[in-house]
């Protein structure tokens, strides 16, 4: 030890003793800190210190779930209907998801109505949710901008969505609807076992509606019916294949009492990578259909119309968005513009099978009206002839009333507003529920948790179900963020529903297993409702 100074040794025992207590210190303190905000938000914010407490809540609540029975909420819009039922209260009802994080939900026509319409401005999507759907989307298209940017871009989408023009794109659905069941057809004669005639509905539903909004929204056939390996259809099959699964929504649970669920976005599940392969060729595809559409309209390209009013020709005629915006309509419209007709198409067929006399009495229908398919070229349909089908009507508006494609959607508050007169601080997130709502009893009579078409028949119910209010029905939502395709996805399951339901007689391949749901941007059947279809000759 000869040469070293005692007094340097001495100074660096001091310093080390001092940086390992003081860091010690630090860690404890944290630990302290964040079980605090745990103990703070889990345990006292939701009783003595939130300003909603006056809101009714559900009984029972628990610490570790919430509301909810399980930490995982399993059955989630049964259990918003039976609160519904229970707390009658005036416009609001207050709930916590797992870890007690607090929510609201809008449950009557007046709060609906200020909401959706009134403040419609006050509320915009959550950013999680932007961010979550964006993945897949685009987070600068229609559907997840705010504010004025959400005005603007609505204004100018519009004319691809008038009644006038989409009464011109019936026979493009009726055509992709004829093609649809005669390849199902095809597929059953070729089939090794002739006896098992059971289909997975939803892999030929995402192809035909993806086609459809090929060809009806960006003027491209992307031809995927007859195409099992169209690339395009398989991405989109690769999102939607792959659920989240429980750990995944745990993690997510977990993340939100953190401000942090955004992160499992960035997780290396397969769901993630799949979504993110996917995108990236969707968004390729969408910006090779931008400079398409530019040389159509320069008259460059002989495969396309210069005089389209599809929705890429109107955005690009508008001359109102950017590249980036152009790219993000195309992904926007692709993804919505099919994904949702493919499910309520999917939740026909399942409510069919269950309903067999509903499907005969609207087989009957069809049959008696529209000529037959089975010939070599069929006759084009036209929207005067399927919008005079009082029942395929009723079947429809009563699968999207009972079976909502997407059956909960949120807002959250940008500043200090109110709700059936509560008070509503910035920040607080609000939940609107199709699921809920549209079996209201208050509202559509003591056979709202039935599926009964003939709610939507006789005079003056064609368009309202016989509800008592215009907020009964949510499942295109209502004011400057309805739906903009309402229109077309009515016209377009008509036209689907119809060709399946008169050339086809189906059951499910088991009446009675139960009904599991696959949740993503829509919700369907997990099973893409397996079927076992009998073709039918005469029509």
């Amino acid at each position: 030890m000869a040469g070293i100074p005692w007094n340097a040794i001495h100074l660096a025992i001091a310093g080390y003793t001092y940086f390992r207590s003081t860091f010690t210190a630090f860690i404890i303190l944290s630990v302290i800190t964040v079980l605090l905000r745990i103990f703070y938000r889990v345990a006292l914010y939701p009783v003595y210190f939130t300003p909603l407490k006056h809101i009714p809540t559900p009984p029972g609540r628990s610490w570790v779930t919430g509301s909810n029975p399980t930490f995982v909420p399993e059955n989630q819009y049964d259990l918003m209907r039976q609160w519904n039922n229970e707390l009658h209260s005036d416009g609001l009802i207050r709930f916590y998801l797992a870890g007690n994080i607090e929510r609201t939900m809008v449950t009557t026509p007046k709060a609906l109505g200020e909401l959706l319409v009134q403040k419609a401005y006050d509320f915009e999507k959550p950013a999680l949710v932007r961010r979550s759907l964006g993945r897949i989307t685009g987070e600068h298209g229609l559907l997840l901008v705010e504010g004025a940017e959400h005005k603007r871009q609505r204004k100018l989408l519009m004319p691809a969505f008038s009644y006038r023009h989409i009464k011109n794109l019936y026979p493009i659905f009726w055509s992709k609807g004829i093609e649809m069941v005669k390849l199902i057809e095809e597929d059953l004669r070729r089939s090794e076992n002739p006896s098992d005639n059971v289909i997975r509905l939803s892999t030929w539903t995402s192809r035909a509606t993806l086609d459809i909004i090929g060809l009806a929204g960006m003027n491209r056939d992307f031809d995927s019916l007859r195409d099992p390996n169209n690339e395009l259809a398989i991405k989109y099959h690769n999102i939607n294949s792959v659920p989240p699964t429980r750990v995944e929504k745990a993690l997510f649970l977990s993340g939100l009492i953190f401000n942090a669920a955004h992160l499992v976005h960035k997780l290396p599940f397969k769901r993630n990578r799949y979504i993110a392969e996917s995108s990236a060729y969707i968004r390729n595809v969408a910006l090779q259909m931008i400079r398409d559409a530019r040389s159509s309209m320069k008259g460059e390209n002989t495969h396309q119309t210069t005089d389209a009013v599809d929705i890429i020709s109107v955005a690009l005629s508008s001359d109102g968005f950017t590249d980036e915006e152009l790219i993000d309509q195309m992904m926007t419209f692709l993804a919505a513009g099919h994904e949702t007709t493919s499910s309520a198409l999917q939740w026909c067929v399942y409510a069919l099978s269950k309903h067999p006399e509903v499907q005969t009495r609207l087989r009957e229908e069809i049959r008696s009206s529209i000529p037959s398919i089975s010939v070599e070229n069929p006759d084009p349909i036209s929207a005067t002839t399927l919008d005079s089908l009082p029942y395929l009507n009723a079947v429809c508006n009563e699968v999207f009333r009972f079976y909502p494609s997407a059956p909960s959607t949120s807002r959250v508050a940008n500043r200090d507003t109110s709700l059936a007169g509560q008070p509503i601080p910035e920040g607080t997130v609000v939940h609107i529920v199709p699921a809920m709502t549209n079996h209201d009893k208050t509202l559509w009579g003591p056979d709202a948790d039935q599926f009964n078409p003939e709610r939507w028949l006789g005079p003056g119910k064609a368009n309202t179900g016989g509800a008592t209010s215009n907020y009964a029905f949510l499942t295109f939502i209502h004011g400057p963020h309805s739906c903009i395709g309402q229109g077309f996805a009515k016209a377009e399951l008509a036209c689907l529903l119809a060709a399946f339901v008169g050339k086809f007689q189906f059951e499910l391949e088991d009446p009675n297993a139960k009904l599991l749901l696959r949740e993503s941007a829509t919700v369907s059947p997990k099973d893409g409702v397996r079927a076992r279809i009998t073709p039918l000759e005469g029509w």
